[in-house]
C-alpha cells in the first residue's frame, strides 16, 4: 500500500501554514466551536509574488519552517492528506517568531 504524500505549491504570494494549536494539559473538554482560532503557525510552503511595476518576481519574506503570527481570521482552511492547513496571502502575516 502506497502512502504517497501530496505536494502542495502555493501561487502568487500565497503561504501554506500549519496552525500551531495551544496545547494545554487540562481534563476539561472544550468544544471545537468555543475554541479560539490559532494565531501562530509554521510555514510549510511559500511562493514569491509578481511586482507589476517592475515586472519582476519578489522572493518571499519567510522561509519554510519559520514560525509566524497572523490575523485571527486570516486565510482559508484547507485539508491535505487529512491534515488541516491555512492558505493565506503573505500580507496577512504580522511577523515572525524566534
Amino acid at each position: 500500500m502506497s502512502t504517497k504524500k501530496t505536494i502542495f505549491t502555493p501561487n502568487f504570494g500565497r503561504v501554506l501554514v500549519r496552525p500551531i494549536e495551544d496545547k494545554v494539559g487540562s481534563v476539561i473538554h472544550i468544544p471545537d466551536v468555543a475554541k479560539e482560532k490559532p494565531q501562530e503557525g509554521e510555514v510549510i510552503a511559500i511562493s514569491g509574488r509578481y511586482h507589476e511595476q517592475t515586472g519582476r518576481w519578489i522572493d518571499a519574506g519567510y522561509a519554510v519552517g519559520a514560525k509566524i503570527v497572523f490575523g485571527k481570521y486570516s486565510g482559508s482552511e484547507i485539508v491535505i492528506d487529512g491534515e488541516k492547513f491555512l492558505i493565506m496571502r503573505e500580507e496577512d502575516i504580522y511577523g515572525g517568531l524566534s
